[in-house]
């Protein structure tokens, strides 16, 4: 598969230089992306069922795999929402899939996104998994700029089998993910 080259620069080069960093016993200790969730919430398809076709068909194009329908766990008055109806699409990338994503996402689509300062250091959830938010689906070259009936924002989930925040971060650095310089994990215990 082409597009799993970053899988391979993990096992040849990444993987070996977390094992010296960190004093890993076994190379299985090192950490490694286990999936890659990306989440499109679609609020509108209560009134408009084109609405979660539009946004299945934008993500399953951006994925390459077929998302599945997220439904509402219980009923919202306020919001009117019934238990059942669609809220959302949702896809998760393991193996090749997740790496290949991974490297379109950090070489393509992440500089395409305006006012670009590097990603947030802290959204590391203390178990070594980091999320993401992305404003607009059209940072993806993937999706055809004429044919987007409406700007939606992604959310992305990188679990990893890093057991700390410092190994995630350690890991998605040397993968590639362009983080802002402030608030890294590690120097914040440096500076006080």
């Amino acid at each position: 598969m082409p597009g799993a080259r970053l899988k391979q620069r993990y096992l040849e080069e990444i993987r070996p230089q977390l094992i010296e960093r960190f004093g890993y016993s076994t190379p299985m200790r090192a950490p490694r992306i286990v999936k890659i969730t990306v989440n499109m919430g679609v609020g509108d398809a209560k009134q408009d069922s084109k609405m979660l076709e539009a946004a299945t068909e934008q993500l399953g194009t951006i994925t390459g795999q077929r998302p599945n329908v997220r439904r509402a766990r219980k009923s919202i008055a306020q919001f009117k929402v019934r238990e059942g109806m669609p809220v959302g699409v949702a896809v998760t990338l393991r193996g090749a899939r997740s790496y290949e994503f991974l490297d379109r996402l950090m070489s393509v689509a992440i500089p395409r996104i305006r006012d670009f300062r590097g990603l947030n250091p802290r959204s590391f959830d203390g178990r070594g998994n980091y999320s993401m938010g992305v404003r607009e689906q059209i940072i993806f070259p993937e999706v055809d700029y004429d044919e987007v009936d409406q700007v939606r924002g992604l959310d992305i989930t990188i679990t990893t089998t890093a057991q700390s925040d410092d190994e995630a971060f350690a890991l998605l650095e040397a993968l590639g993910m362009p983080f802002a310089r402030e608030g890294r994990p590690g120097a914040a215990a440096t500076q006080t």
